[in-house]
């Protein structure tokens, strides 16, 4: 059984106050791996790391500096993903190397994380009300298929009118996880179900 599982993940900005808010956010909606987790004595951490390229360098680091965790990466896949594992997407997109491990430790949020919340109109339609316009967000049961600039589009022209005004990441990202259906979001996008079973496995 692993001793430690550690997550690194983009975003958050580059301030400790925009980092903190990120983090939370993904905690909760991690929450029950978290919890099972702890009560098999397995450390958990997640580490928001700011970029893309600063998610990637603190990973690799975390391979020689906690060799003993479960380390994962989670990053947007910031395009369509046709290439059979993260990896290989990540490789061809970025241009980075892969280390010597298998794809169980590299993971993504397709196309971005806003693909996750817009598996959610329940939980948008709760953080926004009633102006929140949800004819605005694509109908669709595999929100992976949402491109990237359409997932920006479509969310602000939904909460444009709203009175938490318009979708901004740091400002709205860190809340809107804490209140995500796991289940719903697991439904609707591949890559996050399979993130979720490869955590379970680890932990039980």
């Amino acid at each position: 059984m692993v001793k430690a599982i550690r997550i690194y993940i983009e975003g958050g900005g580059d301030g400790k106050n925009t980092k903190t808010p990120i983090r939370q956010g993904f905690s909760r909606f991690f929450q029950e791996l978290g919890q099972l987790a702890r009560s098999k004595k397995i450390k958990w951490n997640i580490i928001i790391c700011g970029s893309r390229n600063d998610a990637f360098r603190d990973f690799n680091n975390a391979l020689i500096d906690h060799p003993d965790a479960f380390n994962i990466l989670l990053v947007d896949a910031e395009a369509p993903v046709v290439e059979n594992s993260p990896w290989e997407h990540l490789k061809i997109r970025d241009n980075w190397i892969p280390p010597a491990i298998d794809k169980s430790h590299s993971h993504l949020m397709v196309q971005t994380m806003e693909a996750w919340m817009i598996a959610d109109i329940d939980a948008l339609k709760k953080f926004y009300g009633q102006e929140f316009k949800e004819n605005a967000i694509p109908k669709t049961k595999d929100v992976e298929k949402i491109d990237k600039d359409t997932l920006a589009s479509s969310l602000k022209k939904a909460t444009c009118s709203t009175t938490k005004g318009e979708y901004q990441k740091i400002k709205h990202a860190s809340k809107l996880l804490e209140i995500l259906d796991t289940d719903k979001v697991r439904q609707a996008s591949s890559h996050c179900d399979n993130l979720f079973t490869t955590l379970e496995r680890k932990i039980t």
